[in-house]
């Protein structure tokens, strides 16, 4: 069994801090490269609006897409699906035409079974929305909207800051296309607001993980995007077997191995669908989990030993500075337990999945 893959150094400043550090700046840069392209999709959208939302993506994108999926349905009202990419890479099945919105989401924009998915739904008379980095990439070129997310160069496998554009960029189009100002003053917010949850003291967690093997990752709603992207990262960064679960799914079996010492993750927004997530870690908590809580609605504070500072803000853009708090504790655990977070063993940046 491959064991972890030493970092030398681990004192150094890796690509994925550096890259996670400049959030901040990329959303800033995001918004303004994509200012009139937000407001004329938006106007689109409203004259005629799509019978269904169907999003295409891989890995952390998906998990941006899990996003997507909750601020569509909530403040639109749109169904939204995801595509699975097999079904025209590998069986070429068509799409029954229609007026679908597509929405690919990719930091490279070059796998080839997201590049069939968005052919297919093309084909079928799709309006295809590009979220991408590399804006000289096929899919930049395939689309009918291209939203560059101008996080600059990522590096490092692991990707942060494309992720955090990715779902800045969500939310600046769902503002545009509802016309919600508080949402968009909200997203508006978000490069201040990441800087200070950059700066958040979420070592309890890494404390928590030094030496674990196992553990649960709990959120719900917008909150699931963001803990879906967490277990990822801790599986590829930090060499553990990481589940994400929604506060409602987690009651439909998998609680029943959590007991005494079992890691908990949490992500609470301040809104109702944080209060689940709140009673479930509560619920584990007195269990005897070690019960690691993000709660917005405590705003920064940290209520209990078993708490981590969240920023409280508009419920939608909660979870993105969640994730951008969670980047710094994972890199640093990732090399207190033996591991280089910029080369995952057996991963690469680009994954050309057929």
């Amino acid at each position: 069994m491959d064991g972890p893959m030493h970092d030398t150094n681990p004192d150094k400043t890796t690509l994925m801090f550096q890259e996670a550090a400049e959030a901040n700046a990329a959303v800033e840069r995001m918004l303004a490269a994509n200012a009139a392209a937000f407001v004329q999709l938006g106007e689109t959208l409203r004259a005629a609006p799509p019978s269904v939302v169907v999003t295409c993506a891989r890995g952390s994108s998906d998990h941006a897409a899990t996003y997507a999926k909750y601020l569509i349905e909530t403040r639109i009202g749109i169904l939204v699906a995801s595509a699975a990419p097999s079904v025209a890479s590998v069986y070429a099945a068509p799409v029954a035409p229609g007026n679908a919105l597509c929405i690919a989401i990719s930091q490279s924009g070059r796998s080839p079974d997201l590049l069939a998915t968005v052919t297919a739904q093309k084909t079928a008379g799709a309006h295809v929305v590009a979220i991408v980095n590399d804006t000289t990439s096929p899919l930049a070129e395939m689309a009918d909207t291209l939203i560059a997310l101008s996080a600059g160069v990522e590096r490092s496998v692991a990707a942060t800051k494309s992720y955090i554009t990715s779902l800045a960029a969500i939310a600046a189009l769902v503002a545009e296309w509802s016309q919600d100002e508080s949402l968009g003053t909200a997203v508006a917010a978000l490069p201040a607001l990441l800087r200070r949850s950059w700066a958040f003291d979420w070592q309890p967690v890494g404390t928590a993980l030094q030496n674990a093997n196992n553990l649960f990752v709990i959120g719900r709603g917008l909150g699931l995007a963001v803990a879906q992207e967490a277990a990822l990262k801790l599986k590829e960064t930090c060499g553990l077997h990481a589940e994400a679960f929604s506060s409602a799914e987690v009651r439909h079996g998998p609680m029943a191995i959590v007991g005494e010492g079992f890691p908990i993750i949490a992500f609470a927004t301040s809104d109702t669908v944080g209060d689940d997530v709140r009673a479930v870690a509560a619920e584990f908590a007195g269990r005897g989990a070690h019960v690691c809580l993000a709660d917005a609605a405590a705003d920064g504070a940290t209520a209990s030993a078993a708490a981590v500072p969240a920023a409280k803000a508009d419920p939608a853009i909660e979870p993105i500075l969640m994730i951008q708090s969670f980047y710094r504790m994972a890199d640093a655990l990732s090399r207190a337990r033996g591991y280089d977070p910029d080369a995952p063993s057996h991963l690469s940046k680009v994954t050309r999945t057929l």
